[in-house]
């Protein structure tokens, strides 16, 4: 991938940043023995004293004077030794101011990366002040942003009153967005939010099903995997294990699923695909069984040294590992489970045919059962405000059976189904605990996030202790962490979404509750989840299935009209991306905040004017949606456009 150049600022603006980080403007104190008016008049007396001589003997004046040339050479001296101290001076001075501006702006930047405003000796403003925000819940530390009368009469002109004061971390860039979202609810949005910008998008089709080898009868083995992980993970895990049963010309036995006590969810692979179209459709590629034969079921796996975790294997192993490693203990007791997989194939280097199919395994093999698909398309229906069209990831997401329960067969030709934005909000407690970053919640915070990791992620919990981490300042600095519910608003309000956008937010149990999204459904208040949609009738066989519920989840999100993921790292945000471009003919636009870009805007709180906010935040998703070919190492499953999975018609 073409490395991205980072956003660029003119001298002026920087300077003017620099200023405004330095507490009020105040400038170093000069000196006057050095850099004061006495001596430049004493430079300028000698110039004009000198003068007329200098031109006369020029000029050839036979009045010229040629007497007292110890004199001249002394006064010569002092003027060189007096021009030296002027440049170093002068040079001192601007070491000086500039030593001085960058340690304000350090010292501010350090203060905002806390999720804090700069200190108020650093920048008093009579006018506005920061009063902490009385907050019954300990975990979760506010601030609220009063603005006085003086600020609102000055401001008046430019941003107007706000009619509502919001909590929270970055209180003064809610305000500004709220009344930008209220004046402008009626106006039209930017166009380039609801549609891929690229035409190039359109030249890539899926045909990642096609095949040019012969089946594999799997005579080497049985391979067994039990997947770790949520149902996204475990999703990447099942395609992973397809490549590795062909690679070592094996059998693989249908797929189990790991219960992870983070997802609580019993369910098994049957209980989300359809198990007889995953058989029946890979069938041309590798050998599928249901269960491994009698004479092998009694086998002690682990005894016999046939029981691979993913501690013996590494992440992202390349195939030779496979090949090494693990055809020798296939061959040598008929089969081999491995235990907690995941990641642990490289995406190159791998051969064209089994990259393809890993494409094939992903965008094809793996449909979800009826139960869930009738579900979806309810919800989906429900979202687009009974549509009168399809979206041309339906029929692959929900079968073309239930693709047609979508539409609405009582609205007309004219009937213009409702646009809906989903946004990923991952910012469940084990997404927080695992990031390391701090959230404005204090001590309370940090003693929470601390026991979810000892009890849920105790290597990590246990490299905190051992090691030094990076900061939680710089791990915001370098994008690193999930964007907040408040993070989440001020992006779609500066990239153009109208108040009236209906946002569907998937995720569940958001750190915080509520109260945390207290600013996100106060400036958009048509937001809903699967909870407000569906009735409990209809969430009833999903409940205490966290898995199956995600995939509604999943499904609502690569069907939307345009889809924001919120952090890169995320599965779901990931395969959600890769199947819009795979199936979505270019029609389907995905926002990728780069967050290390944005968090810099971010820093700039408390002293960037909504307008430049805007243009910011709206060049920063700009610059991501560029029609990329897949770049070496990175994912199929999120980067589908490769000679692998689509065929370019260019």
């Amino acid at each position: 991938m073409a490395t991205e150049r980072p956003d660029e600022e003119k001298p002026e603006t920087r300077v003017q940043d620099l200023i405004h980080g330095s507490g009020g403007g105040a400038s170093p104190v000069q000196s006057p023995t050095r850099l004061g008016p006495t001596r430049f008049s004493e430079v300028a007396r000698d110039q004009i004293r000198d003068t007329g001589s200098i031109l006369s003997w020029i000029n050839g004046d036979p009045n010229r004077s040629l007497k007292n040339p110890v004199k001249r050479a002394k006064r010569k001296r002092i003027r060189t030794a007096k021009t030296a101290a002027c440049v170093i001076g002068l040079v001192a001075f601007f070491i000086f101011v500039n030593w001085f501006m960058l340690s304000q702006l350090h010292e501010g930047r350090a203060w905002l990366r806390r999720g804090f405003s700069k200190k108020p000796n650093l920048n008093p403003k009579p006018d506005r002040k920061l009063i902490p925000d009385t907050n019954p819940n300990p975990g979760v530390k506010r601030a609220s942003v009063k603005v006085s009368a003086s600020l609102q009469h000055g401001e008046k002109k430019k941003m107007g009153k706000p009619k509502k004061k919001y909590n929270g971390t970055y209180g003064r860039l809610l305000a500004y967005a709220a009344h930008a979202l209220a004046e402008g609810q009626n106006k039209i949005e930017p166009k380039e939010l609801w549609r891929e910008p690229k035409d190039q998008a359109l030249a890539w089709k899926p045909c990642a099903d096609q095949r040019s080898w012969k089946p594999s009868d799997g005579n080497n083995g049985y391979i067994m995997v039990t997947a770790n992980g949520g149902i996204n993970q475990q999703r990447v895990a099942v395609c992973n294990i397809v490549v590795v049963a062909r690679m070592l010309n094996a059998t693989l036995v249908v797929p189990k699923l790991m219960f992870s006590d983070v997802w609580t969810d019993a369910s098994q692979f049957g209980d989300i695909y359809q198990v007889e179209h995953f058989i029946k459709y890979l069938s041309p590629d590798i050998r599928i069984v249901k269960k491994l034969p009698k004479e092998l079921q009694s086998l002690d796996l682990e005894a016999i040294g046939s029981l691979v975790t993913d501690m013996d294997v590494v992440k992202e192993a390349k195939p030779g590992f496979y090949m090494k490693h693990i055809l020798p203990l296939l061959l040598k007791n008929r089969v081999v489970h491995f235990f907690g997989f995941g990641n642990r194939l490289a995406f190159d280097p791998i051969p064209f045919q089994l990259q393809r199919l890993r494409c094939r395994c992903n965008f094809h093999a793996l449909n979800f059962v009826p139960k869930i698909q009738e579900t979806a398309a309810v919800l989906v229906r429900r979202l687009r405000d009974s549509g009168s069209h399809l979206a041309p990831v339906d029929p692959y997401l929900v079968g073309p059976k239930f693709a047609s329960f979508i539409l609405d067969k009582k609205a007309g030709p004219l009937h213009k189904a409702s646009k809906y934005l989903a946004l990923h909000l991952r910012f469940e407690i084990d997404m927080v605990a695992h990031s390391l970053c701090y959230f404005g919640g204090g001590d309370a915070e940090k003693m929470e996030l601390d026991a979810y990791r000892e009890k849920h992620f105790p290597t990590l919990a246990n490299l905190t202790k051992t090691k030094k981490m990076p900061s939680p300042e710089d791990l915001r600095t370098e994008g690193l962490c999930p964007l907040s519910p408040e993070e989440d608003v001020l992006m779609l309000a500066g990239l153009g979404f109208n108040r009236k956008t209906r946002v569907f937010v998937a995720g569940a149990n958001i750190y915080g509750g509520n109260k945390r999204l207290a600013a996100l459904t106060s400036l958009y208040p048509n937001l809903v989840t699967k909870e407000n949609v569906l009735t409990e009738t209809e969430l009833q066989p999903f409940k205490n299935f966290s898995s199956q519920l995600a995939v509604l989840d999943f499904i609502a999100c690569a069907a939307s009209d345009a889809f924001a993921m919120t952090d890169s790292g995320s599965q779901l945000s990931s395969l959600v991306s890769g199947y819009r471009i795979y199936y979505g003919a270019g029609k389907m636009p995905t926002i990728r905040p780069n967050k290390r870009r944005f968090s810099d805007i971010l820093l700039k709180n408390n002293t960037i004017e909504w307008k430049v906010f805007e243009q910011r935040v709206r060049k920063n998703v700009r610059q991501t949606k560029h029609v990329l070919v897949r770049p070496t190492g990175r994912s199929v499953y999120r980067y589908p456009r490769c000679k692998e999975c689509m065929c370019n018609e260019d």
